[in-house]
Protein backbone atom coordinates (compact mmCIF):
# COMPACT_ATOMS: atom_id res chain seq x y z
CA UNK A 1 0.00 0.00 0.00
CA UNK A 2 1.30 3.43 -0.89
CA UNK A 3 2.01 5.53 2.34
CA UNK A 4 -0.22 8.53 2.59
CA UNK A 5 1.47 11.91 4.09
CA UNK A 6 0.47 15.36 4.34
CA UNK A 7 3.33 18.51 3.77
CA UNK A 8 3.32 21.96 4.87
CA UNK A 9 5.75 23.35 2.23
CA UNK A 10 6.39 26.30 4.63
CA UNK A 11 8.60 29.73 4.32
CA UNK A 12 10.88 28.87 7.52
CA UNK A 13 10.21 24.98 7.54
CA UNK A 14 8.79 21.89 5.92
CA UNK A 15 6.90 19.42 8.24
CA UNK A 16 5.76 15.96 7.02
CA UNK A 17 2.38 14.24 8.58
CA UNK A 18 1.30 10.44 8.45
CA UNK A 19 -1.97 10.71 10.32
CA UNK A 20 -1.75 12.69 13.11
CA UNK A 21 1.91 12.21 13.55
CA UNK A 22 4.66 14.35 12.90
CA UNK A 23 7.68 12.24 10.87
CA UNK A 24 9.83 15.06 9.49
CA UNK A 25 10.02 18.68 10.59
CA UNK A 26 13.36 20.64 9.44
CA UNK A 27 14.09 24.15 7.61
CA UNK A 28 12.78 24.95 4.30
CA UNK A 29 16.76 25.88 3.73
CA UNK A 30 18.85 23.65 0.75
CA UNK A 31 23.05 23.99 0.16
CA UNK A 32 23.86 24.09 -3.12
CA UNK A 33 27.64 24.30 -4.78
CA UNK A 34 27.31 27.36 -7.33
CA UNK A 35 30.24 25.98 -9.21
CA UNK A 36 28.30 22.56 -10.77
CA UNK A 37 24.96 23.32 -9.13
CA UNK A 38 24.83 20.50 -6.90
CA UNK A 39 22.79 20.12 -3.85
CA UNK A 40 25.75 20.07 -0.89
CA UNK A 41 22.68 19.84 2.40
CA UNK A 42 19.33 20.29 3.15
CA UNK A 43 16.78 20.92 6.02
CA UNK A 44 18.57 21.38 9.30
CA UNK A 45 22.10 20.79 7.42
CA UNK A 46 21.61 23.51 5.61
CA UNK A 47 20.65 25.86 7.37
CA UNK A 48 23.55 26.07 10.17
CA UNK A 49 25.35 26.98 6.76
CA UNK A 50 23.12 30.26 6.06
CA UNK A 51 25.33 33.46 6.52
CA UNK A 52 28.69 31.25 7.21
CA UNK A 53 29.06 29.71 3.37
CA UNK A 54 32.07 30.42 1.20
CA UNK A 55 32.05 31.79 -2.13
CA UNK A 56 31.65 28.82 -4.26
CA UNK A 57 28.77 27.85 -1.38
CA UNK A 58 25.41 29.18 -1.76
CA UNK A 59 22.29 28.42 1.03
CA UNK A 60 18.90 29.24 0.11
CA UNK A 61 15.57 29.43 1.14
CA UNK A 62 13.82 27.91 -2.29
CA UNK A 63 10.10 28.87 -1.05
CA UNK A 64 9.01 32.74 -0.45
CA UNK A 65 6.16 33.73 0.94
CA UNK A 66 4.05 30.53 0.68
CA UNK A 67 4.93 30.06 -2.78
CA UNK A 68 7.76 28.18 -4.94
CA UNK A 69 10.20 30.87 -5.81
CA UNK A 70 12.93 28.06 -7.41
CA UNK A 71 11.23 25.20 -8.78
CA UNK A 72 14.66 22.77 -9.40
CA UNK A 73 15.59 23.51 -5.47
CA UNK A 74 12.42 23.17 -4.11
CA UNK A 75 12.09 19.59 -6.22
CA UNK A 76 15.69 18.74 -4.87
CA UNK A 77 14.50 19.71 -1.62
CA UNK A 78 11.42 17.69 -1.53
CA UNK A 79 12.89 14.66 -2.86
CA UNK A 80 15.40 14.50 -0.04
CA UNK A 81 12.54 15.25 2.74
CA UNK A 82 10.32 12.55 0.85
CA UNK A 83 12.78 9.50 0.95
CA UNK A 84 13.73 10.27 4.58
CA UNK A 85 10.27 9.52 5.47
CA UNK A 86 9.47 6.59 2.88
CA UNK A 87 13.12 4.96 3.16
CA UNK A 88 13.02 1.78 1.07
CA UNK A 89 9.45 1.96 0.32
CA UNK A 90 8.55 0.49 -3.38
CA UNK A 91 5.40 2.38 -3.43
CA UNK A 92 5.33 6.34 -4.52
CA UNK A 93 3.39 8.11 -1.61
CA UNK A 94 -0.62 9.87 -2.37
CA UNK A 95 0.62 13.00 -0.83
CA UNK A 96 -1.23 16.06 0.35
CA UNK A 97 -0.17 19.41 0.12
CA UNK A 98 -0.98 22.55 1.57
CA UNK A 99 -0.92 25.66 -0.20
CA UNK A 100 -1.74 29.97 0.69
CA UNK A 101 -5.88 30.17 -0.45
CA UNK A 102 -4.26 33.52 -2.39
CA UNK A 103 -2.21 31.74 -5.15
CA UNK A 104 -2.77 31.49 -8.37
CA UNK A 105 -3.87 28.77 -11.00
CA UNK A 106 0.26 29.09 -12.31
CA UNK A 107 1.70 28.30 -9.01
CA UNK A 108 -0.70 25.52 -7.81
CA UNK A 109 0.16 23.97 -10.92
CA UNK A 110 3.77 24.07 -9.91
CA UNK A 111 3.67 23.25 -6.32
CA UNK A 112 1.56 19.67 -7.72
CA UNK A 113 4.49 19.23 -10.29
CA UNK A 114 6.71 19.44 -7.92
CA UNK A 115 5.39 16.96 -5.91
CA UNK A 116 5.23 14.82 -8.24
CA UNK A 117 8.47 15.48 -9.52
CA UNK A 118 9.64 14.99 -6.13
CA UNK A 119 8.32 11.16 -6.04
CA UNK A 120 5.01 11.65 -5.30
CA UNK A 121 2.42 9.04 -6.92
CA UNK A 122 -0.59 11.79 -6.55
CA UNK A 123 -0.75 14.78 -4.85
CA UNK A 124 -3.91 17.00 -3.42
CA UNK A 125 -4.26 20.36 -2.75
CA UNK A 126 -5.92 21.93 0.36
CA UNK A 127 -5.46 25.38 1.13
CA UNK A 128 -3.69 26.86 4.67
CA UNK A 129 -6.35 27.85 6.25
CA UNK A 130 -8.63 24.88 5.84
CA UNK A 131 -5.60 22.39 7.02
CA UNK A 132 -4.56 24.71 9.96
CA UNK A 133 -8.39 24.44 10.83
CA UNK A 134 -8.32 20.82 10.71
CA UNK A 135 -5.63 20.53 12.18
CA UNK A 136 -6.23 22.99 15.43
CA UNK A 137 -9.14 20.34 16.00
CA UNK A 138 -11.71 22.83 14.39
CA UNK A 139 -14.78 20.80 12.89
CA UNK A 140 -14.62 22.54 9.45
CA UNK A 141 -17.93 20.75 7.81
CA UNK A 142 -20.26 22.05 10.62
CA UNK A 143 -23.02 24.95 10.00
CA UNK A 144 -20.95 27.16 12.31
CA UNK A 145 -18.26 30.07 11.56
CA UNK A 146 -15.38 29.45 12.59
CA UNK A 147 -11.90 31.51 12.33
CA UNK A 148 -8.41 30.91 11.68
CA UNK A 149 -5.55 32.93 11.80
CA UNK A 150 -2.30 30.79 10.50
CA UNK A 151 0.79 33.25 11.26
CA UNK A 152 3.88 31.28 9.03
CA UNK A 153 6.81 32.20 8.03
CA UNK A 154 5.95 34.39 5.09
CA UNK A 155 2.72 35.12 4.79
CA UNK A 156 -0.37 35.26 7.56
CA UNK A 157 -3.57 33.14 6.29
CA UNK A 158 -7.06 34.41 7.87
CA UNK A 159 -10.11 32.99 7.06
CA UNK A 160 -13.79 32.30 8.01
CA UNK A 161 -15.21 28.71 7.33
CA UNK A 162 -18.08 27.13 7.47
CA UNK A 163 -19.65 23.75 6.05
CA UNK A 164 -16.29 22.48 4.75
CA UNK A 165 -15.19 25.48 2.53
CA UNK A 166 -13.78 29.09 3.09
CA UNK A 167 -16.07 31.64 3.53
CA UNK A 168 -14.06 34.59 3.31
CA UNK A 169 -10.26 35.04 3.13
CA UNK A 170 -6.78 37.45 3.53
CA UNK A 171 -3.43 36.64 3.19
CA UNK A 172 -0.94 39.89 4.59
CA UNK A 173 3.02 39.61 3.77
CA UNK A 174 3.14 40.15 7.60
CA UNK A 175 4.24 37.14 9.92
CA UNK A 176 7.48 35.56 11.47
CA UNK A 177 9.81 36.81 8.58
CA UNK A 178 8.21 40.06 8.67
CA UNK A 179 9.67 40.53 12.57
CA UNK A 180 12.70 39.26 12.04
CA UNK A 181 12.74 41.58 9.40
CA UNK A 182 11.59 44.46 11.88
CA UNK A 183 14.53 43.08 14.60
CA UNK A 184 16.86 43.26 11.44
CA UNK A 185 15.95 47.01 10.47
CA UNK A 186 15.47 48.23 14.19
CA UNK A 187 18.90 46.70 15.49
CA UNK A 188 20.83 48.47 12.55
CA UNK A 189 18.99 52.36 12.79
CA UNK A 190 19.14 52.08 16.65
CA UNK A 191 22.38 50.64 17.46
CA UNK A 192 24.29 50.09 14.12
CA UNK A 193 24.48 46.68 14.58
CA UNK A 194 24.06 44.37 11.68
CA UNK A 195 22.12 41.10 12.75
CA UNK A 196 21.65 37.90 10.74
CA UNK A 197 18.69 35.96 10.02
CA UNK A 198 19.14 33.03 12.81
CA UNK A 199 20.31 35.65 15.15
CA UNK A 200 17.61 37.79 14.77
CA UNK A 201 14.82 34.87 15.02
CA UNK A 202 16.61 33.91 18.25
CA UNK A 203 15.81 37.37 19.49
CA UNK A 204 12.32 37.28 18.62
CA UNK A 205 12.02 34.09 20.67
CA UNK A 206 14.02 34.84 23.70
CA UNK A 207 12.63 37.99 24.56
CA UNK A 208 9.93 39.09 21.98
CA UNK A 209 6.47 40.11 22.97
CA UNK A 210 3.09 42.24 21.72
CA UNK A 211 2.01 42.90 25.20
CA UNK A 212 3.91 44.75 27.70
CA UNK A 213 5.29 41.83 30.01
CA UNK A 214 5.16 42.37 33.56
CA UNK A 215 8.63 41.96 34.04
CA UNK A 216 10.37 43.19 30.74
CA UNK A 217 12.99 40.95 29.27
CA UNK A 218 16.59 41.72 28.62
CA UNK A 219 19.42 39.66 26.52
CA UNK A 220 23.11 40.07 24.61
CA UNK A 221 22.24 40.50 21.52
CA UNK A 222 25.91 39.75 19.25
CA UNK A 223 26.51 40.96 15.91
CA UNK A 224 28.90 43.53 13.30
CA UNK A 225 29.41 47.12 14.26
CA UNK A 226 27.88 48.11 10.49
CA UNK A 227 30.22 51.22 10.97
CA UNK A 228 33.45 49.44 12.03
CA UNK A 229 32.98 46.12 10.94
CA UNK A 230 34.08 44.88 14.74
CA UNK A 231 31.96 42.09 16.17
CA UNK A 232 29.83 43.96 18.96
CA UNK A 233 27.67 43.20 21.74
CA UNK A 234 24.32 45.43 22.86
CA UNK A 235 22.02 44.91 25.87
CA UNK A 236 18.07 45.09 24.38
CA UNK A 237 14.99 44.75 26.01
CA UNK A 238 11.88 43.13 25.53
CA UNK A 239 10.04 46.68 25.04
CA UNK A 240 12.62 47.69 22.32
CA UNK A 241 11.57 44.03 20.24
CA UNK A 242 8.05 45.30 20.73
CA UNK A 243 8.49 48.48 19.27
CA UNK A 244 10.38 47.32 16.47
CA UNK A 245 7.49 44.65 15.36
CA UNK A 246 4.53 46.76 16.07
CA UNK A 247 4.16 47.48 12.42
CA UNK A 248 3.90 43.91 11.14
CA UNK A 249 1.53 43.06 14.70
CA UNK A 250 -0.50 45.84 13.08
CA UNK A 251 -1.07 45.26 9.56
CA UNK A 252 -2.09 41.13 10.92
CA UNK A 253 -4.97 42.79 13.35
CA UNK A 254 -6.05 45.11 10.18
CA UNK A 255 -5.90 41.78 7.80
CA UNK A 256 -8.48 40.42 10.41
CA UNK A 257 -10.51 43.14 10.62
CA UNK A 258 -10.87 43.15 6.50
CA UNK A 259 -12.07 39.49 7.26
CA UNK A 260 -14.68 40.30 9.96
CA UNK A 261 -15.90 43.24 8.41
CA UNK A 262 -16.54 41.03 4.96
CA UNK A 263 -17.99 37.75 6.99
CA UNK A 264 -22.11 37.32 6.43
CA UNK A 265 -24.07 38.35 9.90
CA UNK A 266 -24.69 35.28 11.20
CA UNK A 267 -21.16 33.79 10.72
CA UNK A 268 -19.32 37.16 12.26
CA UNK A 269 -22.07 36.04 15.77
CA UNK A 270 -20.93 32.68 15.09
CA UNK A 271 -17.12 33.89 15.64
CA UNK A 272 -18.07 36.39 18.14
CA UNK A 273 -19.11 33.41 20.51
CA UNK A 274 -16.37 30.52 19.60
CA UNK A 275 -13.67 32.92 18.82
CA UNK A 276 -10.55 33.13 17.44
CA UNK A 277 -7.93 30.30 16.89
CA UNK A 278 -4.54 31.76 15.85
CA UNK A 279 -2.22 28.61 14.61
CA UNK A 280 1.72 28.61 13.25
CA UNK A 281 5.11 30.01 14.48
CA UNK A 282 4.11 33.59 15.16
CA UNK A 283 0.85 32.71 17.27
CA UNK A 284 4.28 31.60 20.13
CA UNK A 285 4.93 35.07 19.92
CA UNK A 286 4.05 36.29 23.82
CA UNK A 287 0.83 38.05 24.55
CA UNK A 288 -0.14 37.64 20.83
CA UNK A 289 -3.72 37.24 21.60
CA UNK A 290 -4.20 39.14 24.13
CA UNK A 291 -3.30 42.29 21.56
CA UNK A 292 -5.74 40.67 19.29
CA UNK A 293 -8.65 40.74 21.90
CA UNK A 294 -8.08 44.21 23.09
CA UNK A 295 -8.41 45.45 19.26
CA UNK A 296 -10.89 43.06 17.84
CA UNK A 297 -13.09 42.37 21.78
CA UNK A 298 -13.31 38.94 20.74
CA UNK A 299 -12.13 36.13 22.36
CA UNK A 300 -9.15 34.24 21.12
CA UNK A 301 -7.20 30.73 21.86
CA UNK A 302 -4.39 29.51 20.80
CA UNK A 303 -4.05 26.06 19.16
CA UNK A 304 -2.36 23.36 20.78
CA UNK A 305 0.21 22.87 18.78
CA UNK A 306 0.84 26.18 16.98
CA UNK A 307 3.65 25.05 14.68
CA UNK A 308 2.29 21.83 13.48
CA UNK A 309 -1.21 22.93 12.57
CA UNK A 310 -0.87 22.99 9.07
CA UNK A 311 1.05 19.90 8.36
CA UNK A 312 -1.42 17.84 11.25
CA UNK A 313 -4.56 19.08 9.03
CA UNK A 314 -2.74 18.03 5.91
CA UNK A 315 -2.02 14.59 7.22
CA UNK A 316 -5.23 14.05 8.39
CA UNK A 317 -6.62 14.83 4.81
CA UNK A 318 -4.18 12.52 3.46
CA UNK A 319 -5.54 9.84 5.79
CA UNK A 320 -9.25 10.61 4.84
CA UNK A 321 -8.93 11.13 1.06
CA UNK A 322 -11.96 9.65 0.29
CA UNK A 323 -14.05 11.35 3.04
CA UNK A 324 -12.49 14.44 2.65
CA UNK A 325 -12.32 14.98 -1.11
CA UNK A 326 -14.75 18.02 -1.23
CA UNK A 327 -12.10 20.15 0.58
CA UNK A 328 -9.31 19.69 -1.86
CA UNK A 329 -8.30 22.61 -4.24
CA UNK A 330 -9.84 21.61 -7.71
CA UNK A 331 -12.39 18.77 -6.66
Amino acid sequence: MPLEIGIDLGTANTTICQKETVILSEPSVVAINEVDGSVVAVGSEAKEMLGRTHKNLCAITPVKEGVIANFDTTVSMLKAFIKKVTKNSFFRPRVVMAIPACVSEVEKRAIREAGIAAGAKEVFLIEEPMAAAIGAGIEVARPIGSMIVDIGGGVTEIAVISLGGIVVSNSVKAAGNSFDEDIIGYMKRKYNLSLGTITAEEVKIQIGSACPLKDEITMEVHGRDSVSGLPKNVSVNSAEIREAISESLEIIIEGIKSVLEKTPPELAADIYETGIVLSGGGATLRGLGMLINKNIDIPVYIAEEPLNCVALGTGRAASEIKKMKGIFVGD
